[in-house]
């Protein structure tokens, strides 16, 4: 009878002796057992997400969880304080120096993910459960007219009263805001979840980050705390970019027009919060509940 739990190699062994058959099938099952162990030991090193259907987790080459070697490991670790350094030393040094570091912190982001890149998908840049996970954006469209009409009872909604200006600005912000995502994705969340080897520990992790390089601003530093971390988990499980730029932008242009100047100083963040006056940094703009019921 075979021993329970014993792996037998294939082909006839029943001509052999009795201990060597025995003998032979100690030694298979020692070796199955070996590597059973060296697979255990590497899928532990992997991100703990669940079951990989559920989150629809990449295999092969392109795939997040990949057991990193030691060298590997520290790359990413000197790239992300390397890179983060750059990011808050252009926060908070002051013009007209900021603007070199600010290219110098814009070309090594750039190059950095330029030597890691494995294509478009793996960056989340692809129609991958697009339409799956266009909720994001419909979500972000609900809070953005509630706000609207909060502001508009409270009379802080201000509008542009140039068309032009609005899509100029308000254009810029809409790419500004998919670069960040693009940031807080492809760099911060990558790196950390191949250093800590935890999905929900890499997602807190880049969140904190995020939230970080928005200091001293309160209201920023927690509205980008718990978005960050919102959009990490999302981009975790659906493996898409365009619906968290879109919901960005969304938030972000709808901050800017129902918030009032004073209250976050503009969005800025760094030196430019410390340094903020109250200034005219928009064009002539209308009250708009006002606006409506003026008189020619």
């Amino acid at each position: 009878m075979r021993a329970r739990g014993v792996r037998w190699k294939s082909g006839d062994r029943s001509d052999w002796p009795r201990d060597t058959r025995a003998d032979a099938a100690i030694a298979d099952g020692t070796m199955g057992l070996r590597v059973s162990s060296r697979r255990n030991n590497r899928a532990s090193k992997c991100v703990s997400m669940g079951t990989n259907r559920s989150l629809d987790i990449e295999t092969g080459p392109s795939a997040l969880c990949i057991e990193k070697p030691a060298r590997s490991r520290r790359r990413d670790l000197y790239e992300l304080v390397g890179i983060y350094g750059l990011i808050l030393l252009v926060i908070w040094t002051p013009r007209p120096w900021q603007w070199p570091l600010w290219g110098l912190a814009s070309i090594s982001l750039i190059a950095v993910i330029a030597v890691s890149y494995e294509g478009m998908r793996p960056m989340g840049l692809c129609t991958r459960n697009l339409v799956r996970s266009l909720w994001a954006v419909g979500l972000a469209m609900m809070v953005a007219l509630f706000a609207v009409v909060i502001a508009m009872r409270m009379h802080t909604l201000q509008l542009a009263s140039s068309p032009r200006w609005a899509l100029e600005h308000y254009g810029v912000y809409a790419i500004w805001a998919g670069v960040q995502q693009l940031i807080l994705q492809c760099f911060f969340l990558s790196r950390s979840l191949r250093l800590l080897g935890n999905a929900t520990a890499a997602a807190a992790v880049s969140a904190g980050l995020f939230a970080i390089a928005h200091l001293p601003n309160p209201f920023l530093t927690l509205v980008t705390l718990f978005c960050g971390l919102a959009s990490c988990l999302f981009f975790l499980h659906y493996k898409n970019l365009w619906p968290l730029a879109m919901a960005h932008a969304i938030l972000g242009i709808v901050i800017a027009i129902t918030i009032p100047g004073p209250l976050d100083h503009n969005m800025m963040v760094g030196i430019g919060y410390v340094t903020w006056a109250e200034r005219d940094v928009l064009p002539p703009v209308a009250n708009v509940p006002r606006a409506l019921t003026a008189k020619p």
